[in-house]
């Protein structure tokens, strides 16, 4: 008997073992592969959406404490029952958006939560889905309690269908917990240090990479219905067949059909079929298709064709078409409909040059970040509008999504503008090469093209700025890298920015297309604006002979505050930045004298946060705007250049007010006249 009371006890404990070891942690393994449900919500005949943005309730953990929220239960109840709240806006990073410093330089975990009703009409015949734009850099969720969801790499969407967890005609509750600290396997890296303080050892997060590591939820919290069996995901490539001829090839997903609960709901999987619309931007149709064999893929041939073009090469540049996706049973009965817009257009590229539609093209183009006052990283679409509305103003036809994936509202601008995108994941000054970083790199990627493949304005796909492939372990890694990139997508060059010297680099001879960042006569021979041409020249001409591919300079400029003035010029004044430009500009004009050199990108389009660093004066000074988007000097003159640029090329307008008139050289005894 005793024997038996020491099993039953040992039992015991194994079980309570068990079951604290099951409670979440932030140790535990993370869903790092989240691809399904990456189509944007959107309303239809068939779907609701509403948006869960606006103020919620938020708390931090302590630095040297990130796992309170867990072993204190936090999600379990009303966050304010159990500890002290402030409420905060989503979306928006939380850095700025109060006065302390330990706030603004938290590390480790902090906690959202907000409540909300869900109306009875949503149980009949439906699902309902929970969906983040982003949380950097990892979420837990829970819904009423119940963890539905984990999610790690930020700037990504991720979704879970929550129908079995909500509570219809009643209050339902939502909490998140979000964790910034950067390691060694994460995307991007980083690693956590223990360095003395007045108060004893503290943590401290060092990372490598020249931007803010804001955090939060960024982007906008969806609750959206389908259908029981629904449109889960779409799939298109599209190319021009001749001039006045396009097709749009897809591959559409029915998600729904292995869900055994519903089943006497469920129509027989033969009876589904798909039709198709395509409507120009008048709302005519002008084709349609049907598919009654599912797996449903086919192609839609598109008479009179309207390409779309990028920004100034053809006067209705950024055509968009909005394809319709109806899902039917029997032929009649509709069960789902889906609207995604379609640019067509082709895209090639070889040895020496990148053609849209044909014709090659030079980018005109600049880095960006997501960054601007208070909100940091967080979706503002007032932001974007300027910023689009100054990406046209400058001429730009190209930008870099350095060194992240942008905003799923943004890439949608980016096709309704014109404006072609270099797309590129988190992977930014990556160090230590190891398998756990490679599984995550590969998922960063396969959720980055899972979300973008659609959009017409991606050109490239980016898997790295400045990674450190002077190293042995680069090779191997980025030869996967780049094998696994092309399996997911091969309509598109795969491209990463370079710095290393080529005589060391060992990424380029995996790569479609080669982009090179360098500081000439600012990190190197800082103030020696005679130290620029000629070495841009030969730099970009030794990459071609090397690798026999097209050339990109996607980095150069300088620090630049804003008002600071000097005459002859002087390093971090206006003039300077613009003279460094002009010495750029020589070098790239030369180098346009060769099909195989494509494209140039200043850095950046604005000033952006970074982390405190005495080279830093209030953050990275080489936007050619101001953090709040004005312009500085530089700005009016990458303005010429580029429009004169798109004038030589696409023999588009020059606006009136790119040169301004100054005078009219007259020698009428001569009768000799020079205009400016």
């Amino acid at each position: 008997m005793f024997k038996l009371s020491i099993l039953y006890l040992l039992l015991l404990f194994l079980l309570a073992q068990k079951t604290f070891t099951e409670k979440p942690t932030t140790d535990q393994p993370r869903n790092v592969k989240n691809t399904k449900g990456l189509l944007y919500p959107r309303e239809s005949e068939t779907r609701e959406v509403r948006s869960l943005d606006g103020l919620w309730s938020f708390v931090k953990s302590e630095i040297e404490n990130p796992e309170q929220g867990f072993r204190e239960l936090w999600y379990k109840q009303e966050l304010h029952k159990i500890i002290a709240t402030t409420t905060v806006p989503v979306p928006a990073s939380y850095n700025d958006l109060f006065v302390e410093t330990t706030m603004r330089d938290h590390i480790g975990t902090v906690w959202y939560e907000r409540k909300f009703f869900v109306s009875r009409n949503w149980t009949v015949d439906k699902r309902v889905w929970l969906r983040f734009g982003s949380v950097h850099y990892s979420a837990i969720v829970w819904l009423n309690g119940k963890e539905i969801i984990r999610h790690e790499i930020g700037h990504l969407p991720f979704e879970v269908e929550a129908t079995s967890f909500i509570k219809f005609g009643s209050e339902n509750r939502v909490t998140i917990m979000c964790d910034n600290r950067l390691l060694v396997t994460t995307v991007p890296q980083g690693e956590l240090v223990q360095q003395p303080s007045d108060k004893g050892n503290r943590t401290v997060q060092t990372y490598t990479f020249d931007f803010y590591n804001y955090a939060g939820i960024h982007r906008s919290v969806h609750l959206y219905t389908t259908p029981l069996i629904y449109i889960e995901d779409v799939k298109i490539i599209t190319d021009l067949l001749t001039e006045n001829r396009g097709i749009i090839k897809y591959e559409i997903l029915i998600g729904g059909l292995e869900d055994e609960s519903n089943d006497a709901l469920l129509p027989d999987t033969d009876s589904l079929s798909l039709h198709l619309q395509l409507r120009n931007k008048s709302g005519d149709i002008v084709a349609n298709e049907f598919c009654k064999t599912i797996p449903f893929s086919g192609a839609m041939l598109v008479p009179d064709i309207h390409p779309w073009w990028p920004y100034l090469m053809d006067p209705d540049y950024g055509y968009m078409y909005t394809l319709e996706i109806y899902l039917h049973a029997g032929g009649k009965d509709l069960l789902d409909v889906y609207r995604l817009k379609v640019g067509i257009r082709s895209l090639k590229w070889n040895n020496s040059t990148l053609m849209i539609n044909g014709r090659s093209i030079y980018l005109r183009g600049l880095g960006k970040h997501e960054d601007s006052d208070f909100k940091g990283k967080g979706l503002d679409y007032a932001l974007l509008t300027r910023d689009f509305n100054l990406l046209k103003w400058l001429g730009a036809n190209a930008y870099r999504t350095s060194h992240y994936p942008y905003s799923e509202e943004s890439m949608q601008m980016a096709d309704e503008h014109g404006i072609m995108i270099i797309d590129e994941c988190s992977s930014v000054n990556t160090d230590h090469f190891s398998a756990e970083l490679l599984m995550n790199h590969k998922s960063s990627l396969e959720q980055l093209i899972h979300r973008d493949r659609n959009h017409v304005s991606v050109i490239m796909w980016s898997i790295a700025n400045e990674p450190r492939t002077a190293k042995n372990q680069s090779e191997p890694y980025f030869r996967e890298i780049v094998n696994y990139v092309k399996h997911l997508d091969n309509t598109r060059p795969i491209t990463a920015a370079i710095n290393v010297d080529i005589t060391k680099d060992k990424l380029g001879q995996f790569l479609d297309i080669i982009c090179f960042n360098r500081y000439n006569a600012w990190y190197h021979n800082a103030g020696q604006l005679d130290m620029i041409t000629n070495v841009v020249i030969d730099e970009a001409y030794a990459w071609n002979k090397v690798y026999k591919k097209p050339i990109i300079m996607t980095e150069y400029g300088a620090d630049t505050l804003e008002g600071l003035h000097f005459l002859p010029t002087y390093i971090w004044s206006e003039e300077y930045q613009a003279a460094l430009f002009s010495k750029h500009f020589k070098a790239f004009d030369f180098l346009r004298l060769q099909d195989w050199f494509i494209g140039e990108f200043v850095w950046n389009f604005a000033d952006f946060k970074t982390e405190q660093t005495f080279t830093r004066v209030g953050g990275n000074k080489k936007g050619v705007f101001t953090r709040s988007r004005q312009p500085k000097a530089a700005a009016y003159v990458l303005r010429q250049r580029y429009f004169a640029l798109a004038y030589e090329l696409d023999r588009c307008p020059m606006p009136h007010d790119v040169f301004q008139y100054v005078v009219s050289w007259r020698d009428i005894s001569l009768g000799r006249r020079d205009e400016l």
